[in-house]
Formats: C-alpha cells, sequence, structure tokens
C-alpha cells in the first residue's frame, strides 16, 4: 500500500515557493494586463494634467474642450460639445464658463434658434490652443519614445481591436 503523501514544514515552504513560480493562468495574465493599461493611462493622464496646468494654466477638460472646437470652426451648441465629450452639460458649462472668461471661447445664440446656445473658439484661443497642442504632441511623444514605429502600430491595432469588440459585445476568447 502506497502511503499518502504529507507536506508539511520545510517541505510544505519549498511546495509552494514552486507553485508560486509558475506562470499564472491566462486570466490572471489578462487581469494584471488590464491593471497595467490603466496604471500607464493614468500615469500619463496625470502628467499631461500638471504640465497643462503648470505651462499653460489649463486643466485637462478645458483642453478638451479647445480641442473638440477647434475641430469645428463653426462652433458647436453645449448639446453638442457635452455628447462629444461624453460629460453632461453641466460639467461642459462650467468649463466654458472659465474658457469664456478668459477669453478663450466666445458663445453666440444662432440667428435660427436663439434657444440654443453656439460655442466656438476665438482668436486668442485658436492660437493658445494650437500652442498647446503642439506642446502636448511633443509630451506624448516623449511619453511614449519607447515605442519603435513597429511597435506603436501593433499597439494601437491590438488596442483599437479590443475596443470594438468590447462594443460590440464580443470577444475572441
Amino acid at each position: 500500500m502506497v502511503k499518502p503523501l504529507s507536506l508539511t514544514g520545510r517541505d510544505m515552504t519549498v511546495a509552494l515557493k514552486a507553485k508560486s513560480r509558475q506562470a499564472p493562468s491566462l486570466s490572471k495574465q489578462r487581469l494584471r494586463l488590464w491593471v497595467r493599461i490603466l496604471r500607464a493611462a493614468r500615469a500619463i493622464g496625470a502628467e499631461v494634467r500638471e504640465r497643462l496646468r503648470v505651462q499653460f494654466d489649463v486643466t485637462l477638460p478645458q483642453f478638451d474642450v479647445m480641442a473638440a472646437l477647434e475641430r469645428k470652426p463653426d462652433g458647436m451648441t453645449m448639446t453638442e460639445l457635452s455628447r462629444f465629450l461624453m460629460v453632461s452639460n453641466g460639467n461642459v458649462t462650467g468649463i466654458i464658463d472659465r474658457l469664456v472668461s478668459d477669453g478663450l471661447v466666445a458663445r453666440q445664440a444662432p440667428a435660427d434658434d436663439r434657444r440654443a446656445i453656439v460655442v466656438r473658439l476665438t482668436a486668442r484661443g485658436l492660437k493658445e490652443f494650437t500652442a498647446m497642442a503642439k506642446a502636448h504632441e511633443a509630451w506624448v511623444d516623449g511619453l511614449l519614445s519607447e515605442f519603435n514605429a513597429a511597435e506603436a502600430g501593433t499597439l494601437i491595432r491590438h488596442l483599437d481591436g479590443l475596443s470594438s469588440r468590447i462594443r460590440n459585445g464580443g470577444s475572441r476568447a
């Protein structure tokens, strides 16, 4: 008759260490990947926020509003802007108030609909945003400089595919 193996003391410690050296399960590895993506995005975001604050005295949400308005020279209604940025009208209103007081954005009621308010960058706003956007691109380029063109392209394709699958409710696994 074979006696069952019983691990105690030192033998148990050796067995646990051996198990911990085994490759993590695929689900654990994917969980770690998700955490790493979050950490990297938060680190980049924090750095960009700080640089925008220090160099241009704007917040990242203000920069995002200005970027959206730069794409639409004829302006956007507050509702269009909030939908585009995926934030509430209340959030956009506070940001626009600050940008208007700084002379970077103007509000205007269109002639055909006095109830709507269209916001657009002022000439000064466009000039300042252009400088911010150039600096922003350089910062992100520097922060991601570890990736060559091929690696960046591969990551972009993978992350785009992941985003698309999630939006469509699908999964490859």
